[in-house]
């Protein structure tokens, strides 16, 4: 309100008088929008947030829980410790210890990082905010460091869980050849945030190519989870469990099905068992049995191969 009340000012002094009270109009009628001022301390429901905060995020309140995943012993227990360190965040403030806040998800497309934070939300209450990088990224200059600022001072007064999807077009290493200045200030703005944030946030950041990230990064965040493609025994209970949700009954040898998606993530493996089951139900069968999955399969990684002529 403040700039746009100088630019209108300055307009003004230059002549453009017209501009000037076009502009006073707008924010006149920007102020009848806007909540009043929250106290210290207050937390800020995100409802009440105005232009341009609201348009950096999609919100969602999730009920996924850890339990709901598929994933290696190893990995639910990490996940879990992690959910715990934030229920128990006063009793570590008060020995001046911090749960880790700052979470970097890595590994192949489809392999749960973003069910990870659906997940962690779901299980601590919270909200998750999926950064709209659409929104953040502009083509003019500084724009979207300033946009990025706007974002960790959301994360400071509004606790919940900050997504930042699809990491690796802002956090790609610094003086690749592709590299760009204003991706690079982009960037070195996130480092330097980042590594100033104090708040009771937790946030994420997912990637599909870990490798392709600036190594200042891995040093800001408190932890790296590793996502990698299934074995067969995951993907013999992620199938056990889709079935189950069924509609049809199921006479399937899950070990013969799991072993034939050997190689899919998971996300692919859920998606073939639910063409499988449509296929059923539009042919009016009610029995699915192995030979629908196992096409349903090679469906899907025929599509993943396919080559484009």
């Amino acid at each position: 309100m403040s700039i746009a009340m100088q630019v209108a000012a300055g307009e003004a002094r230059k002549g453009h008088t017209e501009f000037s009270e076009e502009l006073r109009r707008m924010i006149e009628k920007a102020k009848e929008h806007i909540a009043p001022r929250q106290t210290a301390g207050e937390t800020i429901p995100f409802a009440a947030a105005r232009g341009e905060l609201s348009e950096l995020f999609a919100v969602f309140h999730p009920q996924t829980k850890l339990a709901d995943m598929v994933l290696p012993e190893a990995m639910q227990a990490r996940m879990a410790r992690i959910v715990d360190e934030h229920r128990q965040m006063a009793l570590l403030r008060g020995h001046n210890l911090h749960p880790r806040q700052k979470l970097l998800l890595s590994g192949p497309p489809g392999c749960g990082k973003t069910m990870t934070a659906h997940a962690l939300a779901g299980e601590l209450g919270l909200p998750l905010f999926v950064v709209r990088l659409d929104a953040l990224m502009t083509k003019f200059l500084g724009e979207t460091a300033a946009k990025l600022r706007l974002i960790f001072d959301s994360m400071e007064k509004v606790r919940a869980v900050y997504l930042f999807d699809e990491f690796d077009s802002i956090g790609t290493e610094r003086g690749n050849p592709g590299d760009v200045g204003e991706m690079r200030r982009v960037l070195n703005s996130f480092l330097m945030l980042l590594e100033g944030y104090r708040g009771n946030s937790l946030v994420i950041a997912a990637t599909n190519h870990g490798h392709a990230l600036d190594q200042a990064l891995f040093r800001r965040f408190d932890d790296l989870l590793s996502f990698a493609l299934p074995s067969i025994d995951l993907l013999t209970e992620t199938i056990r469990r889709r079935l189950a949700m069924s509609p049809t009954k199921a006479s399937v040898s899950l070990v013969k099905v799991a072993t034939a998606g050997e190689g899919l993530s998971y996300a692919e493996v859920v998606r073939a068992c639910d063409e499988a089951i449509k296929f059923l139900l539009l042919a009016g069968r009610s029995d699915l049995k192995t030979a629908d999955l196992l096409a349903a399969l090679e469906e899907r990684r025929s599509f993943l191969n396919r080559t484009i002529l």
